[in-house]
């Protein structure tokens, strides 16, 4: 079967820059078995490929496929999906109800925008001294137990992730990882990755890298996800209020990426805007 499949770049307006991710669009045929949609992931050769059902006008099923895996939930491939179904006229503006492996969520449908419910905010657990030395290590930066009264945590909003605070735009940039390293804690704590941050006050909240190589995502240069627990977890500080404020992430790949997030009616939310790069077919 011949499917629509599109090239979406995420939190960015401009072309060529933010998170891409592809888009394989089904109508109202039912999912590819799971071992066909991960080659066809790897085929694309992106972190993520989001499939698409549309079940009636205002909901939809979503799965997520690494090129090694499924994802229960990805914030940079919704955007990138409601992007598409806006722009292509699939779907109109407003809310839609999309069913996830990580659970059912609220996306809004804006005329520049997209954003979306993460799932449930919850600190896991908080990253115990060893494991902080060993994170440090494995980045090649100085070992400490927590960075302005920060401690690193592990964060859920429906994938968890390890939130590593460093100092200053200098140590953020200059981390290089140890991929083994990584992906061994990541499988030890069952955690996706590591989100490594730095508070600025240069019109952004925090800039951000991340990293999954436990997933065959060396570095990611936009996650909703992770961006939306660094939220809850910053929130918890008492560092942000629910108004919406922007995380910039990608930098060191030379793809900007500015993800939004903010807490409305008790769910954290994130978003952004699309911008659909390339459209075809995919045969699966």
């Amino acid at each position: 079967m011949k499917y629509t499949a599109a090239i979406v770049d995420a939190f960015t307006d401009k072309p060529y820059s933010g998170n891409p991710a592809g888009v394989v669009y089904l109508g109202g045929d039912p999912f590819p078995y799971e071992e066909l949609c991960i080659r066809a992931a790897a085929e694309l050769r992106f972190s993520e490929t989001a499939f698409i059902r549309k079940l009636t006008e205002t909901e939809y099923a979503l799965r997520y496929f690494t090129p090694v895996c499924e994802a229960a939930l990805c914030g940079h491939a919704t955007v990138a999906s409601f992007s598409f179904l806006r722009d292509k006229k699939i779907c109109g503006l407003g809310d839609m109800l999309v069913h996830t492996k990580s659970g059912d969520i609220r996306v809004s449908v804006e005329r520049d925008e997209v954003w979306l419910d993460m799932a449930e905010a919850k600190t896991v657990l908080e990253i115990d001294e060893w494991t902080r030395t060993e994170l440090y290590k494995a980045y090649g930066l100085p070992i400490r137990n927590e960075v302005k009264g920060l401690i690193p945590k592990a964060v859920s909003v429906g994938l968890t992730d390890v939130l590593l605070p460093v100092d200053n735009r200098e140590e953020l940039d200059s981390a290089v990882q140890n991929e083994a390293a990584i992906s061994e804690i990541s499988r030890r704590l069952d955690v996706t990755g590591v989100h490594m941050f730095c508070l600025t006050d240069d019109g952004f909240t925090a800039h951000c890298r991340n990293f999954a190589p436990l997933y065959g995502i060396p570095e990611e240069c936009a996650t909703g996800t992770s961006n939306g627990a660094l939220f809850h977890y910053l929130y918890e500080y008492g560092i942000v209020g629910p108004s919406p404020v922007r995380f910039i992430q990608g930098e060191k790949m030379g793809r900007p990426s500015v993800i939004m997030a903010k807490l409305e009616d008790g769910r954290v939310r994130v978003g952004g805007p699309g911008a659909v790069v390339m459209e075809g077919a995919i045969v699966l």
